[in-house]
C-alpha cells in the first residue's frame, strides 16, 4: 500500500514529477511540503519495521519501488524529460520526489532522499503511530494505530488512494513538455498480485501467500472505482488541448466503461452512482465541474469500500485479472 511506485518498458512506477519547483539540494520541507507524498517530517524509514516485517522488507528489496532509488534517475527515459524541462538533479526539489523517492527531515527540517517508493509511502509517515501499532500486548494497537494515521491493508479506499495519486500522473506541464507517459495502465489486482506482494505476516514469513478471492474482488471493484476517480482528477487540471488533456479524457472514457462492467454485473448503487455523476463538459480549464464529479465518485466508492467485505460480489470473478496478468513475480521467502 501512493514501493508504490525505473529503461523505460521496465519501469512499473511512472516517471512522476521531473520538472523544478525550486533550487538546491538540500531543502526546508516547511517552504516546499507539495513536493511530497509522506510527510519528510514524520518519516522514520524502512530499517524502523525490520524488526517486526523483515520478510516484507526483504521482498520490498527485490521490487522495482527500491530499485528506484539508485536506478530511476539513471534512466534514458528520465534524463530525456529532465533535458527537456532543464533539470540537472532529480533528486533535487522537483515533484519525482513526490512518487519515486522517500523522503526525511533531519533535526533542522532540511530535507534529503533516504529510499526510493517504501513503505510509509503506502502505509503513510510512521512517527505518529508506529510505536502504538507495535505495542502487541495491546489488543487494539492495530486500530489506535489506524486513527493516528497509519493506512493499513483493510482500508482499501485510502491504501489504493495512495497508488491512483502517483499512477495517473496528474501534472499536464510534465506530458505536454517532458514528454512523460501521461500514467500507467493501473489495475489494482494484478499489480499487488505480483512482484509488489508481501503476505508474510500470518505465516511468520513462511509463505508470501496468495490474496483472498474476497479481498480480491474488494481490490478489483475499488481500484476500478478509484481509477475512475483520479482520472477525473487529472482531467480536472488540464488547462488546455494537448497531449496531457486528450490521454487524461481517453483514460476517463475507459474507466468509465470498465466501471459500467461492474455496475451491469452487480447492479450495486454505487457504481450507477459514480456513473451518473460523469456528466456535463469534459473539457479543458474546467477545473471545477470535473472535480465535483471526481469528488462523487470518491464518495460512492468509499461508502462501498467500507460496506463491502467482497463475500456477495462473486457476479465481479469473472472480471478480475488471473495470474497471466500479474506485474512481476511475486517474491519467495
Amino acid at each position: 500500500m501512493k514501493e508504490i511506485l525505473m529503461n523505460l518498458k521496465s519501469v512499473r512506477i511512472p516517471l512522476l514529477g521531473i520538472f523544478l519547483v525550486a533550487t538546491g539540494s538540500l531543502h526546508s520541507f516547511a517552504q516546499n511540503a507539495s513536493l511530497y507524498h509522506a510527510d519528510p517530517k514524520k518519516v522514520l524509514g524502512a530499517e524502523n519495521c525490520t524488526e517486526c516485517h523483515a520478510s516484507m522488507v526483504e521482498a520490498w528489496k527485490a521490487t522495482h519501488h527500491f530499485k528506484t532509488f539508485n536506478e530511476m534517475h539513471r534512466g534514458d527515459a528520465a534524463k530525456d524529460i529532465a533535458s527537456k524541462l532543464g533539470i540537472r538533479r532529480i533528486k533535487d526539489e522537483s515533484l519525482c520526489l513526490k512518487c519515486h523517492y522517500t523522503s526525511k527531515a533531519d533535526d533542522n527540517a532540511k530535507v534529503s532522499v533516504i529510499s526510493g517508493i517504501s513503505c510509509e509511502s503506502c502505509h503513510s509517515a510512521g512517527q505518529d503511530w508506529n510505536k502504538v501499532h507495535s505495542a502487541k500486548d495491546d489488543p487494539d494497537r492495530l486500530a489506535k494505530g489506524e486513527k493516528l494515521g497509519m493506512l493499513r491493508p483493510s482500508n482499501y479506499y485510502h491504501v489504493a488512494e495512495n497508488c491512483f495519486t502517483c499512477h495517473t500522473v496528474p501534472e499536464e506541464k510534465l506530458v505536454n513538455e517532458g514528454g512523460h507517459k501521461a500514467g500507467s495502465d493501473f489495475e489494482l489486482v494484478s499489480w499487488l498480485s505480483g512482484e509488489v506482494r508481501h503476505n508474510m505476516q500470518k505465516s511468520a514469513g513462511k509463505v508470501n501467500e496468495e490474496i483472498p478471492q474476497t479481498r480480491r474482488r474488494m481490490l478489483y471493484i475499488t481500484g476500478r472505482a478509484l481509477d475512475l476517480e483520479y482520472s477525473l482528477r487529472g482531467l480536472a487540471k488540464a488547462t488546455k488541448d494537448g497531449p496531457y488533456f486528450q490521454a487524461m479524457l481517453a483514460r476517463v472514457k475507459t474507466a468509465k466503461e470498465r466501471v459500467a462492467e461492474i455496475q451491469k454485473a452487480t447492479n450495486a448503487p454505487e457504481f450507477k452512482a459514480m456513473l451518473d455523476a460523469v456528466t456535463g463538459d469534459l473539457k479543458p480549464a474546467n477545473e471545477a465541474a470535473i472535480t465535483k464529479m471526481a469528488d462523487a465518485v470518491g464518495a460512492s466508492a468509499s461508502k462501498l469500500a467500507k460496506s463491502e467485505d467482497g463475500s456477495k460480489l462473486a457476479s465481479v470473478d469473472s472480471l478480475i485479472p488471473g495470474p497471466d496478468k500479474y506485474k512481476g513475480t511475486a517474491y519467495k521467502p
